[in-house]
């Protein structure tokens, strides 16, 4: 199926994105589950805008119980009221749309993530600082990654982004008018070399989504069909 516009008239008016985004990457996870060995499983994350800030207040904690000797060797509970903190500095916690493939026999360490770009993601500077920055950190972790940007309301390439927090540029970066794109990354270490390996491809509106690499850390490849899981997530939702 042709690639849709999902951000613009008239799709915009009667879908909501975030709906289609949720089908999609649930159907990007039950297709790795589908070839994915035993061991590894594939899981959907979703947390958008105000959602993981609320994740985040839920650590704010005024005081913490701690357990010291009590009367006839019990144990007493000692309030400690944390202080003040001296300062606060904006942030921006990214939105995150992201399929994980986690390996069940190893406390279900982190293999790979599939991100499916928001326009959150896109809309300012520091949106784009933080999502390129949480890339860079699961690339750093030797994390596999795929990226896939088909938001059409907003022009900023998360891509290039990503080649700018890793200390690259030129060769590396896609033409400044390319803003619908999917790449895939893989960390290696080739002798004493430390590289990442790209496998960019160039998106259109009607056209049609390509066959990744999703490289799963320490282990291997497996494919990942965009255009198939694309066509999937219509079906599904009926588009």
């Amino acid at each position: 199926m042709p690639l849709l516009d999902h951000y613009h008239a008239p799709l915009i008016q009667d879908r909501h994105w975030e709906s289609f985004h949720a089908f999609w990457a649930t159907c990007i996870a039950d297709a790795l589950n589908r070839i994915l060995p035993r061991r590894y499983f594939a899981e959907v994350q979703v947390h958008l805008g105000s959602r993981i800030e609320a994740d985040v207040a839920e650590f704010e904690v005024t005081s913490v119980a701690e357990p010291v000797n009590g009367e006839a060797g019990g144990v007493a509970v000692q309030t400690w009221i944390v202080p003040v903190a001296t300062m606060a500095m904006p942030a921006v916690f990214p939105d995150d749309i992201e399929v994980h493939v986690r390996d069940e026999q190893d406390f279900a360490r982190l293999l790979a993530i599939v991100e499916l770009v928001s326009p959150g993601n896109k809309d300012r500077d520091e949106a784009r600082r933080a999502f390129a920055a949480k890339c860079s950190t699961y690339l750093q972790h030797g994390v596999g990654l795929i990226v896939v940007d088909i938001v059409t309301s907003r022009h900023a390439n998360l891509h290039n982004e990503l080649i700018h927090v890793l200390g690259q540029q030129g060769p590396f970066l896609l033409p400044d008018d390319v803003s619908l794109y999917a790449v895939a990354y893989r960390p290696a270490r080739h002798g004493e070399v430390s590289q990442i390996e790209m496998w960019p491809v160039t998106l259109t509106v009607g056209g049609t989504l390509p066959l990744l690499p999703l490289a799963l850390r320490g282990t291997g490849f497996v494919p990942l069909d965009l255009e198939v899981t694309y066509s999937d997530a219509r079906q599904r939702s009926r588009l």
